[in-house]
Parts: structure tokens; sequence; C-alpha cells
């Protein structure tokens, strides 16, 4: 059965590559295609819809929780260092819009700006601006720009507002932008980049817009899941975070509860830190039934952890 859904799989991004093979955009199909493995809603474009909350409840994570879950499960290379940090001090969270740069040659060029105009995309402005012009709220814009500093910068001042204004977050680029200053007036924008330069965009041309593509060590999907601070930037598949975030957030609860605990000195601290005897357990469902914040993980998961050996 796993065999058969695999050729299924690699059938579909076979027809899929096929038939869109010379588009700017990915179809939904072929986006569907490559995140098949994400069960729940989606965009029009094929983009896995991860919701808000589980989003918000993201920013909690550390970049080792992250990291620590993704290897177990099999994905060791999502985890992209050293940054440019626009404001090194916030986390960003998002779905990931993908574009991908390459340098110019005229024949590509003619190609791209032909086919551009058959997907009826903007004739006006310079063609960077086609991956900003599908971005939606929550988005995240990555780029590829293959690292280009001088001539690289894929955004400056005017462009980055109109990112915020579309999805209230922020950028991606393994590439460069201009207007730090500027961009770091922008109230809730933020960029991660590989640097900056006064200079303008210059022979880069865009190749594709929500396919894969490789951001340093990192193969990224559209409708990948961002979680960017100032240690790194980790690109989690979607149809795995909401179980990240109750991993997280199950760990965290935990941590904030024996605190509660070991304050009042209810319990001997051995008894806290240790196995919990089922009078703990029963005082820990009733504080996380009470807890003020809206939570990403339910009863079930709680009793289920709680379930486990040495718990």
């Amino acid at each position: 059965m796993i065999k058969r859904t695999l050729v299924g799989i690699a059938v579909i991004l076979a027809a899929s590559y096929t038939a869109q093979a010379q588009r700017i955009g990915s179809t939904p199909e072929y986006v569907t295609a490559l995140t098949s493995r994400w069960k729940g809603e989606r965009f029009a474009d094929g983009r896995p819809k991860v919701s808000d909350i589980v989003l918000d409840r993201l920013q909690n994570c550390t970049l080792e929780q992250v990291w620590g879950y993704l290897n177990n499960r099999g994905y060791r290379n999502q985890i992209e260092k050293n940054w440019v940090i626009l404001k090194p001090n916030e986390t960003m969270t998002g779905r990931v819009l993908t574009a991908q740069f390459m340098p110019t040659r005229p024949d590509l060029d003619t190609l791209v700006r032909a086919q551009g105009k058959a997907e009826g995309r903007s004739q006006k402005g310079g063609i960077n601006i086609w991956p900003i012009d599908v971005l939606t709220k929550g988005d995240i814009y990555v780029a590829d720009g293959y690292g280009k500093i001088k001539d690289g910068t894929l955004i400056g001042s005017s462009l980055g507002n109109a990112i915020y204004g579309k999805t209230g977050k922020g950028v991606i680029f393994y590439g460069s932008v201009r207007d730090m200053q500027e961009l770091k007036d922008t109230k809730g924008f933020n960029a991660w980049v590989k640097g900056h330069d006064p200079s303008y965009i210059k022979d880069m041309t865009p190749t594709s817009i929500n396919a894969p593509i490789r951001i340093g060590e990192v193969t990224v999907f559209p409708g990948d899941v961002v979680f960017a601070n100032e240690y790194g930037v980790a690109f989690i598949p979607a149809h795995l975070v909401e179980g990240l975030v109750a991993a997280s957030e199950m760990t965290a609860l935990r941590d904030e509860f024996e605190r509660v605990l070991l304050q009042a000195g209810k319990y001997p601290s051995g008894e806290i830190h240790g196995d919990w005897s089922p009078k703990i357990k029963d005082e820990f469902r009733a504080w996380v039934g009470k807890y003020p914040k809206q939570l990403a993980i339910t009863q079930k998961d709680i009793d289920a952890y709680l379930a486990k050996e040495g718990h």
C-alpha cells in the first residue's frame, strides 16, 4: 500500500511538473502534490493553511526544540544560520511563499517575461514584484537570491512596506535588501537576509513562484512554516507543525507547573522533578484546565503525555 501511494505521488508530481514546466507560478495541483502529507485546509494556490493559533504558539518554541523534533522525524536539513537580521530581538513565524531568482540572460529573461504576461502578471514596474503581488495575510516571502549582495537587493523600503501591508510579516532572502535604515522603522516588519547594499536590483530574473527552492542548506517547499529568531531560521513541513507545537508546549507547561509547585513548597523537590505521583498528575490536569492563555494541546494530549512511562 505504501509503495502504491509513493508511486501515485510520483506520477502526480511528474504530470504536474510537465504540465507547468514553463510556468512561473506553480499550479495548485503541483503544490498540493508536493505537500500531500498535509490533510487540512488549503489556500486557493494549493499551499497548506496552518492555523493562526498554531503559528502564534510556535513563537514560544526555541530553535533547539524545533531542531530536535524535526531531526527525530528524519528532517535533518531544516535549519539555516548566520543571517543579517533587521530586528534581532523579535521572533517571526508564518507560512512560506517561495520565489527563485537566477542571473539574467537575454533568452531566459525574454521567455520569463512572455510567460508572466500569459499568466496575467503585472507588466508595470519590475518583474521582481511578481512574488509580492500574490502574497496574503500571514505569508512570509522566502526568496533564493543565490547569495547576491551588490545589485542583488530584492526589495527596498517601498516594497518592504508593500509586503508588510499584505502579510503583516517580513521576508527571508538568501540575498540582500536595500534601505535597511528605513525598513527598520517599519513597525512589525522584519527581515533575515545575507547582506544589504545601497544598490538597486540588477540582472536578476524570477524563474519560479511557489516551487521548491534552496535556502543555504535547506530545501524549502511552498507552504512550509517559518520559525525565525536571532539564533537561526527553521523551515518546518506543514504536516509536522501542530505536533511540534504540542510537544514543545507540553514541555513548557510542565516546566512552568514544576516552578509553581517548587515555589509553593508543597512537595519535596525530588517528587516534582522525578516521576509524578497520581496526585500531582491530577493537580497538573486541574492547573492546565484553568490556564489563562489558549493552548494548542488538548485534554487528550495531556492524558497521553501523563500516561507515558517516566511522567
